[in-house]
């Protein structure tokens, strides 16, 4: 869809507006499958007519076909009948947000930018998703929110102003077309890997991994990415194992005992700091939940062990927090949380004002952290020459202004959220 300027030069056209007004989706557009539970799939169906006694043996025969064979229409449902499949297209899409662009680096790393249709008042937004081939596994990278709130000054994301939260069937469905584009699902599996040419794992699946480390802070959109994540680690479909599945956090303190005990993955805190003074600067919300506070909260966190080990990220900044005390530091915070530390090279980004440190400070920190006996990888940098790499995530969505909105939904009929 082309996007068109409401409020050129700050002047409303009303004739311009209710252009864009008649280009929104209709608010009945047809509902997707993807991203409901199986609660809400047993619901749609007896509203299709589906007998009482048929519906969870259905539930079963939808939820194999979306995640366990990647589906993408109903009619590929071989073992539901015409009458039914006609009735659920009817009604209901299997939806697919459109791939506006997909870029391979020359290491493998893939970028999609993933475009979904309006909601309400709202225009189609854009995301990006990114997929990291290593040997032995891929990781995909999904995004939570269109933009962010939390301007980490290091982050590209953290530029673009909060859009909207993305719906579950929107996180879904990143995971789901990543794994079709992959060839990952039986479908669809040995013309995607032959077109991959070598950039894969050559066996096995293709994603074996998710981080929820995109685009926006998860637990700013808890709901959905609670019931994403639950799809994901679904053992009848998606199937990732909750110990394959990491979501990472700015530090939401209050949210973090409830991610432990309703979604139950593993944990990343993005940290980059070990003073409150630097990390107010690089992580604002620091502001609000300070790093002692943050840290109880990592204690106190469900399930945690030696086997389920939080990840702490830490950003190396040329002068800024890569000294030999800083690491000391580090160490002395992190005492007694079972935890890994993930050093990640700056990834440059326009208009960014920071510096990667220099290598050797690099491993000198991660000596440091090495000998006090935390597990202290040094990130290898992937898809930077496609601005796909950590830090570097950002779409061209931009939120609406206030008369915009507000005009859209006296056209439209007011009222939706974005």
């Amino acid at each position: 869809m082309a996007t068109v300027s409401l409020l050129p030069k700050d002047r409303a056209d009303l004739s311009q507006i209710m252009k864009v007004a008649e280009a929104q989706p209709a608010r009945d557009a047809k509902p997707s499958l993807l991203g409901m539970t199986r609660e809400e799939l047993g619901q749609a169906l007896a509203d299709v007519g589906v007998e009482d006694r048929q519906i969870r043996m259905r539930t079963a025969q939808l939820w194999h076909w979306m995640y366990l064979r990647g589906a993408a229409s109903f009619d590929a449902m071989t073992n539901v009948s015409k009458d039914m499949r006609a009735a659920l297209a009817e009604r209901y899409t299997i939806g697919r947000p459109e791939i506006v662009t997909e870029q391979i680096s020359v290491d493998g790393t893939r970028k999609w930018l993933f475009r979904f249709p309006a909601r309400g008042a709202g225009r189609p937004v854009e995301v990006e998703t990114v997929y990291i081939p290593e040997e032995g596994r891929g990781t995909l990278c999904v995004s939570s929110q269109v933009g962010c709130t939390l301007t980490c000054s290091f982050c590209h994301t953290g530029t673009q102003k909060l859009v909207r939260n993305l719906t579950r069937e929107e996180i879904v469905a990143q995971i789901v077309v990543a794994r079709e584009r992959l060839g990952d699902f039986p479908e669809v599996a040995a013309n995607a890997r032959k077109d991959a040419e070598g950039l894969l794992p050559s066996e096995g699946r293709l994603v074996t991994n998710i981080v929820m480390m995109g685009m926006g802070e998860p637990l700013y959109n808890f709901d959905n990415v609670r019931e994403a994540l639950l799809i994901a680690s679904d053992g009848d479909g998606l199937s990732l194992s909750k110990r394959r599945i990491t979501l990472s956090t700015s530090g939401v303190v209050p949210m973090i005992p409830r991610a432990g005990a309703e979604i139950g993955t593993m944990l990343a805190i993005s940290l980059h700091a070990v003073r409150d003074d630097l990390r107010d600067e690089l992580v604002p919300l620091n502001r609000k939940y300070p790093i002692a506070e943050l840290l109880d909260a990592c204690r106190a966190y469900p399930g945690l062990s030696n086997a389920r080990r939080i990840t702490f990220e830490y950003v190396m900044l040329k002068g800024i927090n890569d000294s030999p005390a800083d690491a000391r530091e580090l160490v002395r915070l992190l005492k007694g949380i079972p935890a890994k530390i993930n050093l990640i090279p700056f990834n440059p980004w326009p208009g960014s004002a920071y510096e990667c440190s220099d290598w050797d400070e690099i491993e000198t920190f991660a000596e440091v952290v090495n000998r006090a006996g935390y597990a202290s990888p040094i990130r290898t940098p992937r898809g930077r020459d496609i601005l796909a790499a950590c830090g570097q995530l950002k779409s061209a969505s931009e939120r609406l202004r206030v008369r915009e909105r507000m005009a859209l939904e006296a056209m439209i009929g007011g009222g939706g959220e974005d």
